[in-house]
């Protein structure tokens, strides 16, 4: 049976349809909006997997070239590796979903979210969220939905819902908010540099937007949905947790009270490995659940210690941060680099400046473009004290990054003012909470220290939440254990002025909008003490380029002369790249971008340039070079290209009777453009400079 919804959601019609594709799945929706469509697809497996310390959810967000009319690049010319694009959106998907599943659902459950059409107005992510809802909403996995997702922007002070791309362009707020019928629980976007009470009303407005897609999914589910299949809750036997907790007793609370993480860790660890040990007989192969078990008490401890002491496992207040130091300048050859440390938690960040040349080409659905900004993340796996494979860019490293990247991107000049590409690259050396927003630190310190021109500084926070049945901690500067233990993980960038980057996922359902506000004013509280510390070390950028950066120099020539500068073939442009060893750019609209590490040669390939494209001008003089003689005087090429006639009554104050007594061919001569005639002709002197 075919069950299609629909409703208006702003500029277009939302719709929501299953029972047509993808039958065999556990559940299947198509959503669209405008021209663009997705379809979404869960399967949960029909056998119980073992326990892995989270729940087993795969979440894949993959574009169909022919979504967009396209056929893949490459050599095979089908769709390979997710797309730094596809990924980012796939945990869009995954971050509101994952905390809605029973923790003790034993299967496997996968969502797969295709965009089959792409109409380049409106962006598919918001679709795919929708519809892997709708999907687990009117299958038989248990789920705890639905979920409703929009993107909201601001223009001119007023919000818009789901804008579409060229309306985002103008926003000066791009918000993904996804939440359930009662709160709010993913936020993910960027801003230009917003207050946040301005922040707290986009979501208040998006949520109401979220209700009424939850509603339109419940009247899906009202006709179609299959009954939720009953499976086999795992209980630990009575008579192991009594052992446990007996050999327990209060070691663990000793055991958290030490505020050095190394040392706590060895006492956690201990405790776990002798009481495994002294039940293996009894219990053999139980070690999963005893560890479960002390992870369970650990928890409770740790959220009592926050809730009745306002004590965390460093020994911080609630509304503390860690000590925070900064260093610039670390790295010699580095065009600019900073080390941000915080906690136990610790940046290096390095910025290259590149030329046009090294801009990244985008090739996604919604056309091609070009990027001069950009941020690279990485997490090697010395920063936690692990051993691991080290292979190419996880999924938490691209979202991290990306994160980071958002933060800063208000903050960089625009190509007119500083025309250069941008890479920051952010290498972790330690982490014990919030790497992503130590990056944003340092980066925006690194962007600094190579003298490029931005705004101001950027710093970011990481706040936390424990929410016990009378109160509510929020927490500032979250450790990893805190973000594990806790029900929110709240990342806020920002400057002085506003939020510029945001990232919220929530564990608990029921958040209100209080709590919201004062975690955001917390954060902000944060931030500024956050940047205080910065602005001590380097509070502008500074006033020179590394030396070892490239030197860009920017001008305009004439469009119709752009031919003249390139050559037949690129001669012409070639032989001023080899004799100057400056890389040139030359745009459409006759920008030239002309670089070098030596000003020198910057300079001498502009005035290459600048002679290839100038025009003549009357009673200017020019040092020529002579082409051609005849009987009558002499032909001068005074630029390249241009040529005019010295007659021989002008070469000399003195009578000449041959041209060969006075110039040579290829001799170079001055001379003076005494008028350009009607057809374009040139008339040259040399007579004119000469002295009586």
């Amino acid at each position: 049976m075919v069950v299609r919804k629909e409703m208006e959601l702003g500029h277009s019609k939302l719709i929501i349809e299953t029972g047509k594709l993808a039958k065999q799945a556990d559940g299947a929706a198509w959503v669209q909006f405008g021209d663009s469509v997705i379809l979404a697809t869960v399967v949960a497996g029909n056998r119980p997997v073992p326990p892995q310390g989270f729940f087993p959810l795969s979440v894949d967000y993959r574009e169909k070239a022919y979504a967009a009319g396209k056929i893949p690049g490459g050599f095979f010319k089908r769709e390979g590796r997710p797309s730094e694009t596809e990924v980012l959106n796939a945990r869009l998907v995954d971050r509101p979903l994952r905390p809605l599943f029973p923790e003790d659902f034993p299967h496997e459950v996968q969502v797969i979210v295709w965009v089959l059409s792409a109409d380049r107005e409106n962006d598919a992510d918001i679709l795919g969220i929708i519809g892997a809802s709708a999907a687990l909403t009117i299958s038989d996995v248990p789920f705890n939905g639905p979920v409703g997702a929009v993107r909201v922007g601001r223009l001119r002070g007023q919000f818009i819902v789901n804008p579409t791309f060229a309306r985002l362009e103008e926003s000066d707020l791009d918000l993904v908010v996804a939440g359930t019928e009662e709160s709010v629980i993913m936020v993910e976007g960027e801003a230009r540099e917003i207050p946040e009470d301005d922040l707290l009303a986009a979501l208040d407005f998006g949520h109401t937007h979220i209700k009424a897609i939850v509603e339109l999914q419940r009247q899906l589910a009202a006709e179609c949905a299959k009954p939720k299949r009953e499976y086999e809750r795992s209980e630990p036997e009575q008579a192991l947790v009594e052992r446990v907790q007996t050999l327990l007793g209060n070691r663990l609370e000793e055991a958290l009270r030490e505020t050095d993480r190394s040392k706590r860790s060895e006492a956690l660890d201990a405790i776990k490995n002798e009481i495994v040990e002294a039940l293996a007989e009894e219990f053999p192969e139980s070690e999963p659940v005893i560890t479960k078990l002390i992870e369970e008490r650990v928890r409770e401890i740790v959220r009592t210690m926050i809730l009745t002491e306002d004590r965390r496992l460093d020994g911080r207040r609630p509304d503390a941060i860690r000590e925070v130091t900064c260093e610039v300048g670390v790295l010699p050859r580095a065009h600019g680099s900073a080390l941000f440390t915080r906690g136990q938690t610790q940046a290096l960040a390095a910025t290259t400046l590149g030329t046009k040349m090294d801009e990244q080409k985008i090739d996604d659905l919604e056309g091609e473009f070009w990027k001069s900004y950009m941020l690279h993340y990485n997490f090697p796996p010395f920063s936690v004290g692990e051993v691991r494979p080290v292979r190419g860019p996880s999924r938490r490293e691209i979202g991290h990054g990306n994160l980071a990247e958002r933060a800063l991107k208000p903050m960089i000049p625009s190509d007119e003012v500083f025309p250069y590409t941008v890479r920051i690259v952010s290498d972790i050396l330690e982490s014990n909470g919030s790497s992503s927003m130590a990056t944003a630190c340092a980066g925006s310190l690194s962007l600094m220290d190579a003298g490029v021109p931005v705004k101001g500084a950027v710093a970011g926070i990481a706040m936390g939440l424990v929410k016990g049945d009378e109160r509510t901690v929020i927490l500032t500067d979250i450790l990893g254990e805190e973000d594990h233990l806790g029900d929110m993980d709240f990342k806020v960038a920002g400057s002085r002025a506003g939020v510029t980057a945001f990232q919220l996922d929530i564990k608990t359902a029921g958040l209100s909008r209080q709590v919201l506000q004062e975690a955001l004013h917390q954060a902000r509280a944060a931030r500024l003490r956050i940047l205080d510390i910065m602005d001590s070390v380097l509070d502008r950028p500074r006033p020179e380029l590394s030396r070892y950066a490239p030197r860009i120099v920017s001008f305009k020539i004439p469009v119709d002369a752009i031919g003249t500068v390139i050559g037949p073939g690129g001669k012409t442009i070639r032989e001023i790249i080899q004799s100057t060893g400056a890389t040139i750019d030359i745009e459409d609209d006759g920008t030239v971008l002309i670089a070098s590490v030596d000003p020198d040669a910057c300079n001498e390939a502009r005035r290459m340039v600048e002679a290839l494209t100038a025009e003549p001008e009357v009673g200017k003089t020019y040092v020529g070079v002579v082409k051609k003689i005849t009987n009558f005087g002499a032909f001068v090429e005074i630029l390249p290209g241009k040529e005019g006639l010295l007659h021989i009554s002008q070469i000399s104050n003195r009578r000449v009777e041959r041209v060969e007594d006075v110039l040579k061919v290829g001799e170079k001569v001055e001379v003076k453009l005494l008028r350009i005639e009607s057809d374009g002709k040139l008339d040259l002197s040399r007579k004119a400079l000469l002295k009586d």
